[in-house]
């Protein structure tokens, strides 16, 4: 007991360090800040090591708690035991996180079930089952009890897809979504989600007007556009189509196309949270020549000295780098974010501008507020010259109707010059802002190693009736009939979306993604 009453006098002195302003959490019914913690950070190296004790309360409404697991018999799992719980000597992790309410007041603290790494199997095979179901919603009850959760964040990720049953699962998350509801609200629990942001995939896995009067909000992904699963480089999160988006595919791959999709499928503003990433996505350039958003790659970038993930620069790991590092800071006006080169490095990301831009723009949108992932990459120590939690400072001021920050960040070593849109050259100002998750991400996919986004030009297609490779009450993922490297998802026997897989991999039948090509046997060869 002697321990964890020290414990807690560390948090609430934390608490009150990183308070640099009076702050009052907003009401239920005013915009939210939701703020994802990949608590697995604690684990990183130096300044990029992030306990519970570095999380300001007072810049979140609602702090989210990654991630939990699902076991085959549908309970809750625990995935790191030593990390969460109190038991043989462990860190207490879900104590402290809970305990984080008691100095910041108004705040909720949910647990995250599921992410990338935590598949969508075992979702599909709980959802399909009412006894199942029941028993999952019971655990996730009683678990919420048991350690002060005031609710569940679902990060099924995702339904129909990946290792899901495209058959049943959209149906089948609808009716668990529910059901969970329907529960949650004997106990005042909050319900809510970490969504598939595009339209080629949100409208694969949900039943949009089903689920969105059910959740009490969705966090709406929309980063992990592009990463080094591509072939060539792009825009994290950029927040309007670019001049390289020629296809009807990527013309959906953006901030304003994605949630105008999910307003167009009858979910409410006021519901959607609009997701903004800590971090940015880098690349290594086939040619240190051809630098232009959409130039080819060779693969992820530089692995950062924290997160340790090619193909992921935190905003913390960035800013450092500028310290010491020569770099080329762009801005797209196009797409409204920047990015920035050195020599074969290529990294698009989200600095304070870009922020400021889709704060007004969800209020302009009349959305929700803004969700974060996450935490622990944002410039949380202040060493970069812009004092703790910048881009979260700004986001939170923001959302609660402050007015744009003029601070800028030290520039990078040496004045750059910056291409502003195709055919304009401009110089950086020297104290450019520079910026930077698995989904979900939001625990983001490493695609890096599974291959499983698509290029391509899909979109809805709808053939004379009984003819299509839909035809015969195909749904889901069909294989392309002749050419391996193709493959359709069908939603009814006249719609489906067709995809092309990036060249060297083939689409493989029995996995549903883009694998290897010497992984997959070919008929057709």
């Amino acid at each position: 007991m002697v321990k964890w009453v020290g414990v807690l006098v560390l948090v609430a002195v934390a608490a009150a360090a990183f308070a640099e302003e009076p702050h009052k959490a907003a009401s239920a019914e005013g915009k939210k800040v939701v703020c994802y913690v990949g608590t697995w950070a604690v684990y990183r190296p130096g300044n990029g090591r992030y306990d519970i004790e570095h999380i300001d309360p007072s810049l979140c409404t609602h702090l989210m708690y990654g991630f939990f697991g699902i076991n085959e018999d549908a309970t809750v799992r625990i995935i790191d035991p030593y990390l969460d719980l109190e038991e043989n000597w462990g860190r207490g992790h879900i104590k402290r996180f809970v305990g984080l309410k008691n100095v910041g007041p108004g705040l909720k603290t949910l647990a995250a079930i599921g992410g990338w790494n935590e598949g969508s199997r075992k979702f599909s095979a709980m959802a399909a089952s009412g006894e199942l179901r029941k028993r999952f919603i019971s655990d996730c009850v009683a678990f919420c009890q048991r350690h002060g959760f005031d609710g569940i964040d679902l990060d099924w990720e995702y339904p129909a897809q990946r290792d899901g049953n495209p058959l049943i699962d959209r149906d089948n998350h609808a009716q668990l979504v529910e059901e969970m509801r329907e529960e949650f609200d004997h106990y005042g629990l909050l319900l809510t989600a970490a969504v598939a942001s595009v339209e080629f995939s949100a409208g694969v896995s949900y039943d949009i007007p089903r689920i969105s009067k059910s959740f009490h909000f969705l966090n709406v992904m929309v980063y992990d556009m592009h990463g080094a699963w591509d072939s060539y480089c792009g825009i994290n999160a950029p927040l309007y189509r670019g001049s390289a988006d020629t296809t009807d595919r990527l013309g959906q791959i953006n901030v304003n196309a994605s949630i105008h999709f999910w307003l167009a499928q009858g979910c409410t503003g006021r519901k959607l949270v609009l997701g903004i990433p800590l971090y940015g996505r880098n690349f290594t350039l086939a040619s240190a020549a051809n630098t232009q958003i959409g130039a080819p790659t060779v693969g992820g970038g530089t692995v950062g000295r924290y997160t340790r993930e090619p193909g992921v620069m935190g905003y913390n790991e960035f800013c450092e780098k500028l310290a010491t590092e020569a770099w080329d800071l762009r801005w797209s006006e196009e797409q409204q974010v920047p990015y920035a080169v050195r020599n074969n490095q290529w990294v698009g990301y989200d600095d304070l501008r870009s922020v400021q831009l889709k704060v007004k723009y969800l209020l302009d949108q009349g959305l929700g507020g803004a969700m974060v992932w996450s935490l622990e990459t944002d410039d949380f120590l202040g060493v970069c010259g812009g004092g703790r939690y910048p881009l979260m400072h700004e986001i939170r001021s923001l959302v609660n109707g402050g007015t744009p920050s003029t601070t800028t960040m030290p520039p990078s070593v040496a004045p750059t010059t910056s291409t502003v849109a195709p055919g304009t050259t401009t110089t950086t100002p020297t104290g450019a802002n520079p910026g930077t998750t698995q989904p979900p991400t939001s625990d983001a996919p490493n695609h890096t190693t599974t291959s499983t986004t698509t290029e391509g030009n899909p979109g809805t297609t709808r053939p004379p009736s009984g003819d299509g490779p839909c035809a015969g009450g195909r749904y889901g993922f069909v294989p392309h009939p002749t050419n391996c490297a193709r493959y359709y998802i069908c939603l009814t026997a006249d719609t489906y979306y067709e995809f092309t897989c990036p060249p060297g991999t083939l689409f493989d039948p029995a996995l549903h993604i883009c694998n290897w090509a010497d992984q997959v046997k070919c008929p057709n060869e």
